[in-house]
Parts: C-alpha cells; structure tokens; sequence
C-alpha cells in the first residue's frame, strides 16, 4: 500500500458523506436556504402553549395569571393561550382558588406571615382580589395573633443587651415586615417584655 493511501481513503468516505448529508438539504451551519429542511413548518402554538403550562405546572403550583405570562414571554398568541388555559382549568390543572388557600396555609406556617404580606404575595401572582380575600379571611385572628406571639419569643432573646424601646423597635420592624399591623405587633411584644419585669410604654414607638 502506498503511503498515505489509507489517509486518502479517510478523506475519500468524509467527502461522500458530507455530499450525502449536503444532498439531504444540510450543511454544517444547519439546513441550507431553499431546502426542504429549511421550509420545515414552525412548531404548533397550541402545542407550545401545553408543554409550557405542562412543564411550569410539574414544578410547582403556579396561577393562571403566572401562565398566561409566561405564553406571553414565548410569544404564544393570547387566543391560543386562553383556550389552553380555559382546558386546563376544566381539567382542575389550574385552579386559583385552591392555590391560594394552599399558599395561605403554606406561608403562614412555614415563615409567620400575617394576612396583609400573605395578600400581597398572592396579588402579585396575578390573583384576583376576590379569591385573595376568600383565602386570607380563612386565616383564624387568634391564630395570627398566636403565631405574632411566638414569632417574638423566638426573636427576643437575641434582643436581652439592648434598651426596652430598642427592643420594641426591633421586634415591631420583624413584625411589620411579615405583615402584622401595628396594634397587635405592639401589643404582643409589651405582654412578652412584661413577662421578663421590662416595662414598656403605652404609646407606640
């Protein structure tokens, strides 16, 4: 065998199968102008639309609102969009009220928040005020209140080197920032200060 014949060979089989491969419409950038791979019809927007809510929804709960966003992000057209997401609310796929009661439980368990931060999540999930209203209103006062409690006993220790007003600054800002409003945030805080001799003012700070 001549030398280099067997790497001449090589070169040989990769050129016919490139000139396959380029008969077939394609080149190394992708399919070539013209081609039939080229004029290949664009995806579905129906389709499109199901595998997004599909895939969204294996993840996590999501609203109809937060769908319908994220077909708009893919450019899905709003009709299309809107039959997708009329079905899956017939097949129980989507459904706000149940989101929002789930999410009412989920949060205030699990981070302490009061109804007003709880309400504001759920309206910036694109939940109708309605159904906001119907699932913060499940939340039991004495339970709020009871969570406020605990959620400044926990956080009370942490506060023992600073001065009774310092103090009472601190575990308001807490209580705010999860939504309790100030009357009660005040009040729970003074009986916890009470209990360790501290005496509190009656004016709010």
């Amino acid at each position: 065998m001549e030398p280099g014949s067997g790497e001449k060979a090589k070169k040989g089989r990769k050129g016919r199968r490139s000139g396959r491969k380029a008969g077939r419409g394609w080149s190394a950038d992708g399919p070539d102008a013209g081609s039939g791979a080229a004029a290949a019809p664009p995806a579905d927007p129906e389709a499109v639309a199901r595998a997004i809510c599909l895939r969204l929804l294996t993840m996590a709960p999501k609203t109809r609102a937060q769908l319908a966003e994220a077909m708009r992000k893919r450019e899905v057209p709003d009709e299309v969009a809107e039959s997708v997401l009329d079905r899956f609310t017939e097949l129980g796929l989507i459904n706000d009220e149940a989101f929002a009661e789930a999410w009412v439980d989920s949060r205030h368990h699990g981070r302490g928040l009061a109804k007003r931060a709880l309400a504001n999540e759920l309206r910036h999930r694109g939940v109708d005020q309605e159904t906001v209203k119907d699932a913060v209103e499940r939340l039991d006062p004495d339970q709020e209140e009871e969570t406020a409690r605990r959620l400044v006993e926990r956080k009370l220790p942490s506060t023992r080197s600073l001065d009774s007003k310092v103090r009472t600054r601190r575990l308001a800002g807490m209580l705010a920032r999860k939504g309790y409003p100030p009357g009660l945030s005040f009040r729970v805080i003074r009986e916890a200060l009470e209990q360790e001799g501290v005496e509190v003012e009656d004016e709010y700070p």
